[in-house]
């Protein structure tokens, strides 16, 4: 490929910076709390996102929506309108996470200074607008981008048409992220190459059989963020 003018379109969440461990914690605390007499964590667990799908759907992403899903789960599972203080106990759990330091994954900042002297570089990512773009500003990485693109959901109708906002060449622009089912697949599908770069805590709503790429197009799999340097 060439070595300069591509346009790179990087995930955020656990492709940038650490997320998913953040709430993957705070599910664990929030299990434990509900201490179900009957259900297993794995059975409540399951619950949880079974919940979470539809919440989503409905309001889309972020920690407003998580904490709903955590105290429809609790009212659901333990059959009781939830109390003043449990909900506060709740809210806890998701505050856990908005206080968290942003963690840039290894090999990220120097990778992205580098790549930035010779392609394109976009943010695209999901989620509420500005937690995402506060959180890009925190991990002090926005200097690196040209644009932000915050979308509802990542999905190859979307990806065509940011592509032709942003005046993407597809033979040249790369998706760069760790979900198979928002970042790999559907930007594939809309004529786009793409990199996977795994993550070993994925959101389990993200998980999804790679598709391979289409005829004339390319797939990437990586082990390390900063590897994409031997690509680009």
């Amino acid at each position: 490929m060439d070595t300069v003018g591509q346009t790179l379109l990087f995930d955020a969440d656990d492709t940038l910076w650490e997320n998913n461990i953040y709430f993957e914690r705070a599910i664990a605390g929030f299990i434990s709390f509900l201490d179900h007499k009957v259900h297993t964590a794995v059975e409540v667990r399951e619950h949880l996102n079974a919940v979470e799908r539809q919440t989503t759907a409905a309001h889309g992403y972020g920690l407003k929506s998580f904490r709903r899903s955590l105290v429809r789960t609790f009212e659901e599972l333990s059959g009781t309108q939830i109390t003043d203080e449990k909900h506060a106990r709740i809210v806890a759990f998701v505050d856990s996470i908005d206080g968290q330091e942003m963690d840039v994954l290894p090999g990220v900042e120097e990778t992205l200074a580098d790549l930035a002297n010779r392609h394109r570089l976009l943010v695209v990512t999901k989620g509420d607008s500005q937690e995402q773009h506060d959180k890009l500003q925190r991990s002090g990485l926005a200097g690196f981008f040209s644009a932000v693109e915050v979308l509802a959901e990542k999905r190859e109708a979307a990806y065509r048409e940011l592509a032709n906002r942003h005046a993407c060449d597809p033979a040249t622009t790369w998706m760069i992220g760790n979900s198979p089912k928002s970042d790999i697949n559907p930007s594939l599908a809309a004529g786009l190459n793409a990199v996977f770069v795994p993550h070993d805590f994925t959101w389990v709503l993200e998980h999804e059989t790679v598709d391979p790429a289409p005829l004339g197009q390319t797939l990437i799999q990586i082990e390390r963020f900063r590897e994409l340097l031997d690509h680009f």
